[in-house]
Parts: structure tokens; sequence; C-alpha cells
């Protein structure tokens, strides 16, 4: 990253202070875990060896769900599948070739060879355009499904319900197996911790508390979730992998959905989100539930489940999410506390060197775009052209089909009929992170931000698509096009960079959206009544902007608007939109004038073809 004093890149620069700590936060924990995995062996006793070592690898499969369910938002029951194919591989391997360097390898590679294939061919099936969460979820909870179906259907080869039993494997002390384990389980952690607090790793927590927004900031999510998938599959197998290598017996159980729903349970337990909360859930069930079993072999799944039912009621982000909720607490408690600190943020204005463009250029053509919902018209023959530096105000009465049109201009996929070219380029069927890649920016009606994240984070991901994030740590600078970090500034962002963005008033929301779609360097910008829950002082700040906007960065604007004297303030041009078809279009003293306005909004209107401007 170039230092701020650079002129090299035209960007204004925004530094952020982050903890010099955060690694050591990491290493020295996974530094003192390492340490009692070593010395486990002596201290423990040959049974409860016996038991970990199990629960060890499981828990290894456990981290997986939680850094899908956790941390990107997608609740799988599929991960024990993957864990299945791993154990098999080892177990159908050795079966049938016999134990050595070169059938483990064989092993190895048939295990992360087929669970990655699955694994993609599962992300294309759960992510496609337009597949909603729970869709996502059903696919995995089939998957498991029918793994073991085949591992039932395949005779000998497999075992069929009594698995595979009695082949030669690692000849490794049970001490060595359960240091293996254990070591294996804490640099899953630790490599997983690292890379999710990156500022690569951020894009998980924001496709989890805001997919729709992460696509309208240029991100693939589905091919973000599709390769997350592949590699928690990946290490899921090779957790299936040294189970099955230790305990020497393959089972359909082993991926079946009644163990991927106890690996959901885990990671429940623990508390989701947290990583060290998944390995405590997983070796609190797998611990208990030998014991309990051995003890108590009638009620012992019972007493289980009452325990999970009292945890997550009295704790409803399970044992770490309470405990990471209570330790977020104390932190705003003594923050509010505080007097005036020294703000952490350094501000550095470059030269501006957006390139001269022709006022005339037209960035927005929209021909013939009608939307059809079944026999209902929302759209219909909407044809109109936008310039660069130029602010358009879409008015008209609820129901006209505004925000229909919005959502025609920024996803090419929602129109039934016409077509839509943005800088020159026809969106055709493109999806919403296609479209902004040719300079489109959408901001929604209500605020749309990443509510988990802080305000800086919000906005480094704006910027993922201009600027490979590391997937090791976090930047110290935040790089911003000069009109978002104007945004930030006049707003008072800048002094709650590190705050979360969920903790922000309305009004802040707002200006923060509008700064990270600015920070995508639009041509045309997308407005759906951004004003809407402003107070007056707000709106008059908002207009500031948009128009400064308009004036010095040569965005073309088109915004949704009630407002006929706010429209009247800010714009250039307005187009009234009246069932579906322009009503009139045209310069604003004559249009906001124009007693076929005034028709439209009182309801005793007419023909709309009468007022039609050509």
């Amino acid at each position: 990253m170039a230092d701020l004093g650079s002129a090299l890149k035209p960007m204004a620069q925004v530094s952020l202070q982050r903890l010099p700590r955060a690694l050591v936060n990491v290493a020295l924990p996974g530094l003192v875990a390492a340490g009692l995995v070593i010395a486990g062996p002596w201290l423990l006793d040959t049974y409860t060896l016996n038991i970990l070592i199990r629960a060890l690898f499981v828990a290894i499969a456990a981290l997986t769900v939680d850094v899908l369910w956790g941390f990107s938002g997608t609740l799988t029951f599929g991960q024990s599948a993957f864990f299945g194919i791993g154990a098999y591989a080892v177990a159908i391997t050795f079966t049938q070739f016999g134990f050595g360097p070169s059938q483990a390898l064989l092993a190895l590679a048939a295990a992360v060879g087929s669970a990655a294939a699955i694994a993609a061919f599962i992300g294309w099936l759960s992510f496609y355009p337009g597949s909603t969460p729970l869709y996502a979820s059903v696919i995995s909870l089939v998957l498991p499904i029918v793994l073991v179906q085949i591992l039932y259907s395949g005779g000998t080869f497999t075992g069929s319900s009594s698995g595979l039993v009695g082949f030669e494997s690692f000849d490794l002390s049970l001490e060595s197996w359960f240091r293996l384990a254990g070591l294996a389980v804490v640099a899953t952690v630790v490599v997983a911790r690292i890379m999710l607090s990156s500022d690569a790793g951020r894009v998980l927590s924001a496709m989890r508390d805001n997919d729709e927004r992460c696509s309208y900031l240029g991100l693939d999510t589905a091919r973000v979730r599709i390769g997350l998938l592949v590699v928690t599959a990946v290490v899921a197998a090779l957790a299936g992998f040294g189970y099955v290598a230790f305990a020497g017996v393959a089972a359909p159980e082993n991926a079946g959905f009644v163990f991927g729903t106890q690996l959901v349970v885990m990671v429940a337990l623990g508390g989701r989100g947290s990583l060290v909360g998944a390995v405590v859930g997983a070796l609190v069930i797998e611990v208990a539930s030998a014991y309990l079993s051995s003890s108590l072999p009638f009620v012992w799944e019972l007493i289980v489940g009452i325990a999970f039912v009292v945890v997550i009621i009295v704790l409803p982000g399970g044992l770490f999410g309470g405990l990471r909720e209570l330790n977020a607490a104390v932190r705003r408690r003594l923050a509010s506390t505080q007097t005036t600190p020294s703000s952490p943020v350094t501000l550095a204005t470059l030269a501006h060197t957006a390139a001269a463009s022709d006022r005339n250029d037209i960035v927005v053509e929209v021909s013939s775009v009608a939307k059809h919902f079944g026999s209902l018209s929302v759209l219909s023959g909407v044809s109109f052209t936008a310039r660069q530096g130029e602010l358009v105000s879409l008015v008209g009465p609820n129901g006209a089909g505004k925000t229909t049109l919005i959502r025609c201009l920024a996803d090419g996929r929602q129109r039934s009929e016409g077509t839509v070219r943005i800088a020159g380029h026809p969106i055709n069927r493109l999806a919403p992170d296609r479209i902004v890649a040719l300079g489109l920016g959408r901001k929604f009606q209500a605020a749309s931000v990443f509510e988990t994240l802080s305000v800086g984070d919000c906005l480094r991901i704006a910027r993922v698509r201009s600027e490979r994030p590391s997937f090791i740590g976090c930047s110290p600078v935040l790089a911003l096009p000069p009109a978002a970090r104007a945004v930030v500034e006049n707003s008072g962002l800048v002094e709650r960079l590190g705050e979360e963005a969920r903790f922000l008033s309305h009004g802040l929301k707002q200006a923060l959206e509008l700064a990270m779609v600015l920070a995508l360097e639009p041509q045309v910008l997308l407005l759906d009544e951004p004003t809407a829950g402003l107070t007056r002082a707000e709106r008059q700040g908002f207009a500031a902007i948009l128009t400064g906007l308009v004036a010095r960065e040569r965005l073309c604007v088109l915004i949704i608007e009630h407002d006929l004297d706010f429209v009247r303030q800010i714009s250039s041009r307005i187009i009234v939109l009246h069932q579906g078809r322009i009503a009139l279009d045209g310069p604003v003293a004559e249009v906001v004038d124009a007693p076929l306005v005034r028709e439209i909004y009182t309801g005793a209107h007419s023909p709309v073809s009468t007022g039609v401007t050509p």
C-alpha cells in the first residue's frame, strides 16, 4: 500500500489504527493450547485419551460447520458427508490394496479429490443466481442421505450397513495419535482465525449480514460460497481420514444425516462464529456421550438433549457466544465513560485526477423497458436517456413503478422486455455484480449496510472489487475515492470508523451506505428514496452532497423521491411515472408546475398519453 503522501494513486486515504497485538492474540493462545495437547498424555488415562482422539477429529469437522454457518451464514447439514468421504477413502483403499506409503497417499488423494469435486458440484447446485439460504440448507441435508444409501448398496466394496473393519492402518501409539489430532485442531483454529480476521475473511461476515448488498458492491457471492464449501469439504474429509485411520472402522453413520445434525448442535452449543466454541461443543458432547452411554445406556441421549436445550434457552448464542456478548457490552460501557479520546484517524487529501469527459455523454439508455408479473403490467414502454453530470429525479405516486424501474436498471434479470445500456454497454441478463463493473452503483431505500462490521470494514468491503484484500492480515490504510471520502468526512462518520454499523443512527447508516456505493467509483448512481426518515437538517446536508457529486464528480444520478420541494431543489431534470409509463419528462420548473403532476398526485388525472413528452 502506498504511503499517504504518495500522489501516484488518485485517492483519498483514511488511516485506521489496528491493534498490533492482533497476531499475538491468536498465536499466544495457540501456543498454550499446543502445550496442553503435548502434555495431555501424561495427565489423562488410556480410556479418556481414546475418547478424546475421536472427539478431536470430530471437532475439526465441527469447525468447518462453524466457518460455513457462523461466519458466512450458510446453515449446512452436509459436512458429515465429506467427513464420511474421507473416512471411506481410507477404509476402501486399505481394504482393497493393503497398507503402505503409496496406498496412504492414494487414500489421501482420493479423500481430497473426491471431497473437492463433490463440494464444487453441490455448491453449483446450492448457490445458483437467485437461490435462497433455505435451498442451500436443503441440498446439504439431502447429500448425506444420498451418500449413506450409496454406501448401503455398495455390497462388500463399502461393507454395506456393517461398514468396513479389520484393515491395517498406521502403527502409532495412543499418545502420538492424541498429539497429532490435538495439534491438528490447534492448527486449524489458528489458521482459520487468522484468515477470518483478515480483510478477505471479513467478506464472509459481510455475506452473512447482507448478501444482497455484497452483490450490489460487485462481489460474486455464489463463487465465494462455492470456493469456501470446497475448502471446508477438504478439511472435513481430512478429519474423516484421520478418524478412521485411528479407529480402524468406517461405518455409514460417519457420513449420515444424524452425524451432520450433531455437528450443527455442537456448534450451536459452543457458540457459532467463535471457532473455539465449536471445538468445546464437540469435545463436551463427545466426551459426555461416551461416559453417559456406558453408565446410563437408556437415558443418556435424553440427558444430553435436555442439557442442550437449557444452554440454548439461557445462552441463545451458545457458551462462547454469551461470553462474546458480555465482553462487547463491557467494552461499549468503558468506551462510553471515557472522555473525548484522541482520534485514531489520519486524513490526507490527494489530487483528484478524474478524466475530463464530454458533458453530453449519455451513460444511461433505456429503451421500451417493460415488466410483467403474469398478466399484471408494472412497467410498459419506458424509454429515456440520462447524461453524465445530470441529476434526474423519478417521481410519481405509490405504485407508479419507480422502484421496479430501478431494479430493472440494476439487475438484468428483472425486466421482461426492452433494453438497457450503462455507459454504452448493454446489461442483457447480467447479475447485479456484473453490472456494477459497468459503472453502476445502487443505494436502497432502507439503509443496506453490514450490521456487525465496523464502519471502516463496511467501506473496506466496498473496495474489494477494486483492491484484492489480504488473506492473512488487515491493512492499516483504507483507500477511498474522493467522493466517498467527502461523504465520510461531511457526515461525521470519520469519527466512528471503529464502531459497529448497527449502533449508528438512521441518518448515519444512510450516509454510510452512500459512501459504500461511491467507493465503487460509479458513473451512474441509483438512489431509492435516500432521504426517507431523515430530519430536515439531514435532508439539507444530503442535498448538498448530491449536488456536489454531480458538479464535481460528473456523476449521473437517478433518484426516486416523493418530496417535490426537495426534487425542485436538487434536480436538473424530472421524469414523472404514472401507471408504469412516463407521463412527463422535462426541466424542473416545467414539470413540477405542470397541471398533470397535480392531477396525478390528487388522483383526478387525465389520460397519461396527453401529457407525454416525445
